[in-house]
């Protein structure tokens, strides 16, 4: 039985301004939470505000779960022909409504994918940021 040597640098943890770097570019995220009893993962177009990620969301299970249980976790990750990444952020999520800060959010650009109307926004404050990268093979 041969053994494969991967010849790869090993996987590194990456910095937090790097990690911000890619939550800032990356298009959408995935947020992870408990929403109507169970653990479920929503994809979220999102944007990156002073050290908070915000997005927006219509009423639902979504929201009305955040109000209960506001702990959650945020991840992007992506590639390119040489590496690929993963970034998660631990936070706590609340929806915000104050007229100044919806005019700064939505002075971020953020964009639904989804058609339905996403009037209704929401701020995670993180508690830990953390990310890793490797080379591709």
């Amino acid at each position: 039985m041969s053994e494969h040597v991967d010849d790869r640098t090993p996987t590194r943890h990456l910095s937090e301004e790097e990690c911000w770097q890619r939550l800032e570019q990356a298009p959408y995220g995935r947020i992870a939470m408990s929403a109507a009893g169970e653990v479920d993962v929503f994809p979220v177009n999102h944007a990156v505000d002073n050290g908070t990620i915000v997005f927006r969301t219509s009423a639902g299970t979504k929201l009305l779960e955040l109000t209960i249980r506001n702990n959650v976790a945020f991840q992007v990750d992506g590639y390119s022909d040489t590496e690929a990444f993963s970034v998660v952020v631990k936070g706590v999520a609340a929806e915000f409504d104050r007229q100044g800060e919806v005019y700064q959010a939505e002075k971020l650009g953020v964009t639904p994918w989804a058609p339905e109307e996403k009037d209704r926004w929401v701020r995670i404050k993180p508690t830990e940021v953390h990310g890793r990268i490797f080379a591709r093979a």
